[in-house]
């Protein structure tokens, strides 16, 4: 594993399990875990309650991130102390897809957090890591975006960008010694999920995402899906004829 690690949007319920888990199962060979947020004082409170529940939280640093405040990624970036040699961006927006379909400020914020934030970080991640010839990313993308649906084809399209740019990411920065890992949650029970009704048996917990996702670090995997059997389920969504699928109530 990683001496130095970051997670951007660590307040994120998937973020903050991956914390939990590095914090109690690999603390012995991590020097800092770096915890970014737009949302300090909640991640400050956060990283308490693991303290309370007799986590060691020594290694961990608390930053400052927005990931819609483009401007400042350089300088938080080059901030960092210790550099961070893996890098797990975690933040994302799920969004309105009705309100997105009638404003595209809203449309827009979906796509910002999820696509753009993420390029604007990560390009100058990957900058470093490439001139020091290591690293690892590892990017939290969907598996709404496998194929647009009516019911969050904003949300899926952004994360589409977001794994086909990761793709694009990893052939680059093979020859440079710098892996790089795409995963594809499908339905995660989060606080941004709350609202839904998901099927119990298609259903993560935050807890088993971190468990895929350090278990692909370790691997170095290069796209996991989480649960597994949403790999067949994109499977079989990615090969329905189009004259099949607009028809459908997805």
């Amino acid at each position: 594993m990683f001496k130095n690690i970051l997670i951007l949007g660590a307040n994120s319920d998937i973020a903050m399990a991956i914390a939990g888990s590095l914090l109690r199962e690999e603390a012995e060979g991590l020097s800092c875990l770096h915890l970014a947020s737009k949302n300090t004082n909640v991640l400050k409170k956060r990283v308490e309650d693991m303290r309370i529940k007799g986590i060691s939280v020594e290694k961990v640093q608390v930053h400052l991130f927005d990931a819609l405040d483009f401007s400042t990624h350089a300088s938080f970036f080059d901030g960092l102390s210790p550099r961070p040699d893996c890098v797990i961006a975690a933040f994302g927006y799920l969004g309105d897809q009705i309100r997105a379909q009638a404003s595209f400020e809203e449309a827009r914020r979906v796509i910002d957090v999820n696509f753009a934030g993420a390029v604007s970080i990560l390009e100058i991640v990957a900058d470093y890591f490439g001139k020091k010839g290591e690293g690892m990313i590892v990017g939290i993308s969907s598996v709404a975006g496998v194929r647009g649906r009516k019911a969050n084809y904003i949300y899926g399209a952004a994360k589409a960008g977001m794994s086909a740019y990761l793709s694009g990411l990893r052939n680059r920065l093979y020859e440079k010694n710098v892996h790089v890992i795409t995963v594809l949650p499908g339905f995660v029970a989060t606080k941004m999920t709350a609202h839904l009704d998901l099927p119990p048996l298609l259903t993560a917990t935050p807890q088993d995402a971190a468990k895929d996702i350090i278990t692909a670090m370790k691997k170095k995997k290069n796209i996991i899906y989480t649960k597994g059997i949403w790999r067949l389920i994109m499977c079989i969504i990615r090969h329905i004829p189009e004259n099949i699928f607009k028809k459908l109530n997805l």
